[in-house]
């Protein structure tokens, strides 16, 4: 596990770079939610969860699933890194045949807890893992990373409710709140705000921190659970496309993956350390 913040960021800028190139190599992926993830995924898979990658069906492990399985560009690349199969397989995503389908696939790639890709099943089934160890007195956790447009989907809901009945505070949801979803902004679409209240309405115990800041991002992490008998949400507060100044904020890039000249440009600023 690593401690030093300064190394965490400096991974955290290496993946971003890793998945702007396999991106736009694949012609295909969601670059902006990739980069708004990447600093959550990263405090996450080299400080705080507890897995082995040379055995990823370890019973102990704690779980983890991206909900947003949209981003499985963030989630290979993190997996690679950590040693969950090679690097060099990172080429091969999205091509035929290739295990690295642009939605995560557990039966095919080692580390995946579950396939992802329509949204607002990862969390509930986040509860039911959950509950599962509740009730075998496990002491794995549970963690789920999911978008903010999806928390439009009833389904989440229904989860939290769950959740908060039978007490899940070995549940942890963090939320990438960037505001952004397929169609524009969140609060033009269907407003979620606020939704810190929401959350604690419903039972869990919430913390709000800046999703791209790793410093906060462990400390939240070292505080869990927040509250004894209730399930953890923390919003993470975060930027669509963080990392590159000209696909932050922009709802184009949903979709959109760098040609030659915008990675070519990407690239240099990540490598200058122009992140705002």
């Amino acid at each position: 596990m690593l401690t030093d913040i300064k190394l965490l960021e400096e991974k955290a800028k290496k993946l971003r770079r890793r998945n702007l190139v396999m991106l736009s190599k694949a012609g295909l992926g969601h670059t902006g939610g990739d980069l708004s993830v990447m600093d959550i995924l990263v405090s996450l898979y080299f400080a705080v969860l507890r897995v082995d990658p040379l055995r990823p069906e370890w019973a102990e492990r704690d779980r983890l699933i991206l909900s947003k399985g949209h981003c499985a560009g963030a989630l290979y690349v993190n997996l690679a890194e950590r040693g969950f199969f090679p690097e060099v397989e990172l080429d091969s995503f999205a091509k035929p045949l290739s295990r690295l389908n642009a939605h995560p696939n557990r039966v095919k790639v080692p580390g995946v807890e579950t396939n992802t890709g329509p949204l607002g099943h990862g969390l509930p089934v986040a509860v039911g893992a959950a509950l599962a160890a509740k009730l075998d007195c496990a002491a794995w956790r549970v963690f789920v990373v999911t978008g903010d447009g999806e928390l439009q989907e009833g389904s989440n809901w229904e989860g939290a409710l769950f959740a908060a009945h039978h007490s899940l505070d070995n549940l942890t949801m963090i939320n990438d709140r960037n505001g952004l979803q397929l169609g524009g902004f969140t609060e033009d679409i269907n407003r979620l705000e606020p939704l810190a209240d929401k959350w604690r309405a419903f039972g869990w115990a919430v913390r709000e921190v800046d999703g791209h800041n790793i410093r906060q991002l462990l400390t939240v992490f070292q505080a869990l659970p927040f509250e004894q008998g209730k399930p953890n949400c923390i919003i993470a507060h975060t930027h669509k496309g963080q990392g590159v100044s000209f696909i932050r904020d922009n709802p184009g890039w949903h979709h959109r993956v760098p040609n030659a000249q915008e990675l070519e440009l990407a690239l240099q600023e990540l490598n200058d350390g122009k992140e705002e």
